[in-house]
């Protein structure tokens, strides 16, 4: 890190700014909310409770933005051109509380959920304008070579199954595309449904 491709830097949150961080994920709206990606870590029942600023705020101090002697953070952020233009959310799947008791990701697997040393990509975003130019490829690259520095035996992500003329709402896509884990090198670990796929990179 950073990483470099085709014109894209790619770096941990926490050497980004959070004004940075907030100009992608400021506009952007998943679930007809915010969610600042704690979708996964707020319980249901305290969801309508929290609102933006406070989601904000978690994720903020989850990042560590603007703190680059930080030895956590909980995503990368991607320039081009020195703007900042996508997110991704990258994390031991052990962080996302919310996600060890999901239906999708379990479905026809048996493993240990509590294994640290898998990690789960969750969430990307690219801002409008940016979309199409293959920055969430690149984040995808760089989010499984993140993990793996970090010290990751394996990483996921449940991404929806595209298919071409098929049109799927930006907001769905905000778990990514099979097609970007594929290139990558994730391989399918199972198909939960029609729609959505686990894959997974198992690093030797």
């Amino acid at each position: 890190m950073p990483l470099t491709e085709g014109g894209i830097s790619i770096v941990p949150a926490n050497e980004a700014s959070w004004e940075d961080l907030d100009v992608v994920l400021g506009p952007a709206r998943c679930h007809s909310a915010r969610c600042y990606c704690q979708r996964h870590k707020i319980p249901n029942a305290e969801w309508r409770r929290v609102d933006d600023d406070e989601r904000a705020f978690l994720l903020r101090a989850e990042t560590n933005c603007g703190n680059p002697e930080s030895r956590t953070t909980s995503g990368l952020v991607a320039y081009l051109d020195s703007q900042p233009v996508g997110w991704c959310a990258v994390e031991p799947r052990t962080a996302y509380k919310k996600l060890l008791s999901s239906r999708v990701p379990w479905a026809g697997r048996n493993e240990d959920k509590n294994d640290d040393g898998v990690w789960a990509i969750t969430c990307f975003i690219v801002r409008a304008g940016y979309r199409g130019r293959g920055i969430t490829y690149e984040l995808t690259r760089a989010a499984a070579e993140f993990a793996r520095q970090r010290g990751a035996r394996a990483v996921e992500g449940y991404p929806m199954i595209t298919v071409p003329g098929q049109e799927i709402a930006w907001g769905e896509l905000h778990v990514g595309n099979r097609n970007a884990f594929a290139a990558a090198g994730f391989r399918e670990a199972s198909r939960p449904t029609e729609r959505r796929v686990v894959m997974r990179l198992d690093f030797q």
